[in-house]
């Protein structure tokens, strides 16, 4: 065999997988920031430094690597599930909003439980919150056949205002001051710190537990195969004998307990009040995160840790290296960039080759 023909197959193995293929990728976008930064007179290798130990060099940037990656995992989730039934929930930060309010609320408003209990039930309080949220919206499509992209973005705004509302003047959840912002949540409801100088707490392990249950669900379960079957084709499903309104309405009331459990975790782990400083802006990087894992668990786990990566990491090049952040927003635009035309490369491929594997039916339970 040639030398040309067994480069030929390495370079054939190297881009059948996803992961390699999203590691060139990153490999490039670092490449071409490391041309930006030095065209705008930084130092790269300063900067990639910084950003190294702002990510993984230290403790403390790997729990904020962590850190994002958490609240990115759950969003993450959220929005691959119902991208699996082929429904677009882009009401994520409405439910992100109103998981934080019940989490907040349940937090501050029952003394005298134990820990594990009040932390359970306001993180019930939060998830349930924008469980029913999103199932609104889910039924509307499923009954009225509202499109999910309108109904979820208008409901968004019902949430922002509602937000504003009831910490604003005379809220009922605002505390007393000039501070718009509900009361702390009692120490019995807070989320417990993994590391002391990092913001790192259990919620990551929540979120963990979550990746493997939704993974069950999808792969695992007959649910999780109606809910495939539907997004692959609604007419096939319901011709199969499929409950199409049933599974619309039952994945979007999934998809918003996994946000609202976002927001929730975010008040009890971090912030530990609500306020109108909370604007849940990464259920939009949730999107792109759903997408680069490939909309499964396991490849959204990992995508949500690259993009809690970046955070952590160009945030401490700022301050180290001297870096604007308008030169980190485009090097990590470049990076999603890369991921997003490789895999739509590889989708376009499979297509065109017929490859039905790739919606992952072949797992029915």
């Amino acid at each position: 065999m040639s030398t040309a023909e067994r480069t030929r197959r390495l370079w054939a193995r190297i881009t059948s997988s996803e992961l390699a293929l999203s590691l060139i990728a990153v490999a490039v976008g670092l490449a071409a920031g490391a041309l930006i930064l030095a065209i705008t007179s930084s130092e790269p290798l300063v900067a990639y430094g910084a950003f190294w130990q702002g990510a993984f060099g230290s403790r403390r940037g790997l729990g904020e690597t962590f850190y994002y990656g958490t609240q990115l995992i759950l969003t993450g989730l959220a929005v691959a599930i119902s991208f699996r039934c082929g429904l677009f929930n882009l009401g994520a930060q409405g439910q992100i909003l109103l998981g934080a309010m019940g989490a907040a609320w349940a937090g501050y408003w029952l003394p005298g439980l134990p820990p594990l209990i009040h932390v359970t039930v306001a993180l019930l309080v939060g998830s349930l919150l924008g469980l029913v949220w999103s199932a609104i919206a889910g039924y509307l499509k499923a009954r009225l056949n509202m499109h999910e992209v309108i109904t979820t973005l208008m409901m968004n705004y019902l949430v922002i205002n509602l937000k504003s509302w009831i910490v604003g003047v005379d809220g009922p959840m605002k505390q007393p001051g000039m501070i718009p912002a509900s009361p702390p949540v009692l120490e019995s409801a807070r989320l417990p710190r993994i590391w002391s100088d990092a913001r790192l707490h259990i919620g990551i392990l929540i979120a963990v537990v979550c990746v493997a249950a939704v993974w069950y669900l999808l792969f695992r379960t007959r649910l999780g195969y109606k809910i495939r079957a539907v997004g692959l084709s609604p007419s096939a499903a319901e011709y199969g004998g499929i409950q199409v309104a049933r599974n619309i309405v039952i994945t979007m009331a999934i998809s918003g307990f996994l946000a609202g459990l976002a927001g929730s975790i975010e008040v009890l782990g971090v912030n530990y009040r609500f306020s109108q400083d909370l604007t849940a802006n990464y259920a939009w990087d949730a999107i792109a995160v759903a997408l680069l894992g490939g909309l499964h668990p396991f490849g959204t786990f990992l995508a949500a840790l690259l993009f809690g990566a970046l955070s952590s990491g160009f945030t401490s090049t700022q301050g180290v290296a001297d870096v604007s952040r308008d030169t980190v927003l485009i090097i990590t635009a470049l990076i999603i960039f890369l991921m997003v035309l490789i895999r739509s490369r590889k989708t376009t491929a499979i297509a065109t080759r017929g490859d039905t594997t790739s919606a992952g039916l072949e797992q029915r339970p």
